[in-house]
């Protein structure tokens, strides 16, 4: 088994842990692949910096930043909570190199601009994360130096299906990783100061249990504050109307592309380029195809789409560019109806509602208890109480209590910007106005003529 350490610590410099401290050789060697250094190359929220102009970060950082809590979260249960007899429900310390590989490579199957390819194209990046980590890469070359069985043991740690339910809940649970490192980065590089929560108190209340991850009672309001600082940011960053406006045209102008690149001829179809023909071909894609595209291919192929002749993707790439998202307003399942004229009324005014309107929501649960019955339980976060016994988190805090369960949802019609003009000369004057009579509050309502 290839475990060796380095002769000396390898320190990377980071904004939000100070230092990531590599230790492992397989942790350098697996930082220095081709697959994993692709991930500078992809955006951890997307599109999100066109609201939140410090939000440049990379997957990358996000990656090495998982790896650095849980390499302090091993070291400290190798210290206090080091299993001591077999089924004792403490940490085993030969799980350790597996817990700090799979918590670096977890994100390894992001595609470009993060979930919104995922939403694009239909693809699962923990399902190409498995599919990068068993099959023919620089990666899986890495982990069978371990053993020859490492490499599936890491993706059974990322399907959820290892046996040490410690490992897993590590890595994906209510309370993981990768959760504490996305929301305290984020938070940091979008100025969002409510996503900043007290993790040193959070990471020095954990321990193992049998049945996987508790937290002493000491620390239940560092870890209420952990729930709520998560459901502030998916309201005010994640859900962001305007980045949903900006995913839109995205969305739009690929679908475009992909139009124009079904209908063409052979030789025409050379505005896609190499990188994303296996893309646009409607055949599954390669694991080499799928790392071929980063955030950095796209950009250069919609801004060569900026001067296309079809009107349609040149303007919608220019828009995407030269960030002219979308509007919207809020709608429900009783002004829904009202959307069919909303959707005449541009078209009237010259714009193709198939490519400039929009329905979108967003949905998140920020925090529920276990439902085995459920399709996909969560792991809920449970204390352990000065005489032994479990409470889940929600029977403690009232305020975790008051939004469990509860799905945070936003739903709402995009259109272009250019339908709320009120210049009284337009040539589209009336169409103007009457759409904005169905505006009232930033909400779709029924038509106000007089508005």
């Amino acid at each position: 088994m290839f475990t060796e350490k380095l002769a000396k610590e390898k320190v990377l410099r980071d904004p939000i842990h100070n230092f990531i401290h590599v230790q492992d050789r397989i942790i350098l060697d697996l930082i220095n692949t081709t697959e994993f250094q692709r991930l500078r190359r992809v955006q951890q929220l997307g599109i999100t910096g066109a609201v939140f102009h410090g939000a440049e970060h990379s997957r990358f950082g996000h990656s090495v930043g998982a790896y650095e809590i849980a390499r302090r979260i091993t070291e400290y249960f190798e210290q206090y909570y080091r299993s001591k007899s077999p089924n004792d429900g403490l940490w085993q310390p030969e799980e350790r190199l597996l817990t700090l590989v799979a918590a670096l490579l977890h994100d390894i199957g992001h595609g470009a601009f993060s979930h919104t390819f995922e939403h694009l194209f239909g693809t699962d990046h923990e399902a190409i994360t498995r599919e990068i980590i068993v099959g023919d890469t620089e990666i899986n070359q890495v982990l069978s130096q371990v053993s020859l069985d490492f490499p599936n043991k890491v993706a059974s740690v990322i399907a959820k299906t290892y046996g040490n339910p410690q490992v897993v809940q590590l890595i994906s649970s209510q309370l993981d990783v990768d959760r504490m490192d996305y929301l305290l980065r984020d938070a940091y590089f979008t100025g969002t100061k409510y996503g900043e929560f007290d993790i040193d108190r959070i990471l020095r209340t954990m321990r193992p249990t049998a049945n996987g991850i508790a937290f002493d009672i000491g620390g239940m309001h560092a870890v209420e504050d952990y729930v709520v600082s998560r459901y502030q940011m998916y309201l005010q960053v994640y859900f962001h109307p305007v980045s949903r406006g900006m995913e839109v045209l995205l969305e739009h102008l690929l679908h475009r592309a992909h139009e124009l690149f079904t209908a063409s001829d052979t030789h025409e179809k050379d505005f896609v380029g190499p990188l994303l023909t296996p893309l646009f071909n409607d055949r599954p894609l390669t694991v080499h195809d799928y790392l071929q595209i980063d955030d950095h291919v796209f950009m250069t192929y919609i801004s060569m789409w900026r001067s296309h002749p079809d009107p349609i993707l040149s303007d919608l790439s220019r828009r995407f560019l030269d960030r002219w998202p979308l509007k919207s307003i809020v709608i429900n399942d009783e002004t829904a109806p009202l959307l069919e004229d909303l959707e005449q009324l541009v078209n009237i005014a010259g714009y193709n509602p198939k490519y400039y309107t929009a329905r979108n929501d967003a949905f998140d649960l920020p925090y529920d208890d276990y439902k085995p019955n459920v399709a996909k339980p969560r792991t809920q976060i449970d204390f352990v109480l000065g005489d032994g016994t479990h409470r889940e988190l929600s029977e403690l805090s009232p305020l975790v209590a008051a939004i469990k369960g509860q799905v945070s949802f936003d739903n709402r019609f995009y259109f272009p910007k250019e339908m709320l003009n009120i210049e009284p000369d337009e040539l589209f004057a009336d169409t103007f106005k009457t759409f904005r009579s169905y505006i009232h509050n930033n909400a779709l309502t029924t038509p106000n003529p007089e508005s």
